[in-house]
Order: C-alpha cells, then sequence, then structure tokens
C-alpha cells in the first residue's frame, strides 16, 4: 500500500478504534450521593424554630455555621426576634455533593407592653443584685450552649399548661416608664399552684431560682432545643434528671419580677430565644 493510500485510510482507521480511546465526559454524581435538603416553609420568619432533613451523614452549616444532623438526617435551626431577610443554608452529602438553599425569613410586626408598680429594685438592681444577674447569665449562657444528641427535638410539643395568654414573644416591655428588652417567651396566665408539664421529653439541664424568673426549670431536647419554665411556685424535678412529655415538672407561680402568677415558657435553639406559640397545638 503506498503511502497516499494509507494517509487517505487514517481516518477511517481511528473511527473504529474503541470509545475508551475518545474524551470521556466527567461522571455525574450519583443519586445517593445528593443531599436532597428539604426544609421549610414552617418556622422560616423571626422568631421561628425551623425543622428539616438531609440524606444521613450529610453535613450542614446555616450562615457557615455548623448544625447538628441526627443519624436520620433531621435537624433543626432557628432565627431571633431581630432575624435579617434571609439565610443561606448548605447541606453536603457523604458523596461530596453540595447542595445550598437561599431561605427567606419573613418580618413581623412586635406589641408593645407597659408595666407600672414593679418594684423600684427589680428595675434597677443595686451592685449586689447586678452581681447576682451576671453570674446566673453566664451559668445560662452555658446551659444554652449544649448541643446534646438527645432526639425529641423534633417530635411535637404539647402545652405546659392552660389558660389565658397575657404576654406574648417579641413584644417589648417598658418597664415604670422605662424601655427594656423584648419579651423573648409566652405569658401563661394560669393561678398559683397549677401543674406545669413538660412540652417534650428531654433532660433537666437546670433547676434553681434566677433573680428575674424566679424558680426556674430548663429542659434539653436534643440539637440545641431547650424549653424554660419559670416564675414556678414549686420545682419537682432535679438537675440531671430524665423526664417524659407531659411529665409534672413544677407548679405556676409569681417568683422573680413579677406582676401576678403565671408561667413564662422560654424555647431556644442554642443562644437565640424563639417564639413557642407556633410549635404548640391550637388552643
Amino acid at each position: 500500500m503506498t503511502a497516499r493510500r494509507q494517509f487517505l485510510l487514517l481516518p477511517a482507521l481511528l473511527a473504529t478504534l474503541p470509545s475508551c480511546a475518545q474524551p470521556v465526559a466527567a461522571p455525574r454524581p450519583a443519586a445517593s450521593a445528593m443531599p436532597a435538603l428539604d426544609i421549610g416553609p414552617d418556622g422560616l420568619t423571626q422568631g421561628g424554630l425551623a425543622l428539616g432533613r438531609v440524606t444521613p451523614g450529610s453535613r450542614v452549616t446555616l450562615d457557615g455555621k455548623p448544625v447538628q444532623v441526627a443519624p436520620d438526617g433531621r435537624f433543626a435551626i432557628g432565627f431571633g426576634r431581630e432575624a435579617g431577610p434571609q439565610a443561606r443554608l448548605a447541606a453536603t452529602a457523604p458523596g461530596g455533593a453540595t447542595e445550598t438553599r437561599e431561605l427567606a425569613i419573613a418580618k413581623r410586626e412586635w406589641d408593645i407592653a407597659r408595666l407600672n408598680g414593679l418594684p423600684p429594685a427589680m428595675v434597677s438592681p443595686n451592685a449586689q443584685q447586678l452581681a447576682r444577674i451576671q453570674a446566673e447569665r453566664k451559668r445560662l449562657a452555658a446551659v444554652r450552649a449544649v448541643n446534646s444528641d438527645l432526639p425529641f427535638f423534633a417530635q411535637p410539643f404539647i402545652w405546659p399548661a392552660r389558660a389565658r395568654i397575657s404576654g406574648v414573644y417579641g413584644s417589648q416591655r417598658i418597664l415604670n416608664g422605662e424601655p427594656r428588652a423584648p419579651h423573648l417567651g409566652l405569658d401563661i396566665a394560669a393561678p398559683t399552684g397549677t401543674p406545669v408539664s413538660a412540652m417534650g421529653g428531654g433532660r433537666v439541664l437546670l433547676a434553681m431560682p434566677l433573680y428575674f424568673t424566679g424558680n426556674t426549670v430548663i429542659l434539653d431536647h436534643g440539637h440545641g432545643i431547650t424549653t424554660l419554665y419559670a416564675h414556678l411556685s414549686a420545682m419537682d424535678v432535679q438537675e440531671g434528671e430524665e423526664v417524659r412529655q407531659g411529665q409534672r415538672i413544677g407548679a405556676v407561680g409569681a417568683t422573680g419580677r413579677v406582676t401576678g402568677p403565671h408561667l413564662h415558657l422560654g424555647l431556644n435553639w442554642l443562644s437565640t430565644a424563639l417564639d413557642p406559640a407556633p410549635v404548640l397545638p391550637t388552643m
């Protein structure tokens, strides 16, 4: 065969080579490697608690900060009273594929509450009282940093007591004419001695009298979700004790800074105070 004929036949010979000789595109991630991020829209609001789910073994971050993920892929995140209009949620599957969501956080309007007739010492604490308050704040910060793997955070909550709602989350209180920090809980105006039950299963992180909230119990439900029960006349649990949902943990009272008996109910995701009302059943 002449050199010219060999040259002319070369393209045809190349076309018959195995496909592995051709350029190969990068493989697409398997479906199981994708995070399959699922969240909302419930809780995507100022003061909201939102529950989500990803492929088990995935890593989750909210605005770049790690979020604990349960073995079955469930997780919880929360947004404070002053949360901005957007947040970025990202999930990375065990295979490395990442899915990112830009979350729209709904803005809310807040009520103003005026309380008069409080003892001056409770509005403007003296130096000794301020030292106590600072020590208690450090203790509360340590309690709210607990990020256990308890599974109760994702279970539906129940009312700890049922009565008229006398104070709502997010309202700003003006005490004896002086503006104070916003009210970051739900007030249930039940009579003194009314039983108080655990909203969900968990472990007692704190059970002690505090300056502002009086006899106070805090329960850990897992993944940074805690509930707080304040102004109690009695505390029926001890720190470290495990409790079941609906178990009596105390009784309504008027201890701490109050104008009358009621239960102050708080909900937190780590250090972020959330609104308890949306996570409770309709009255």
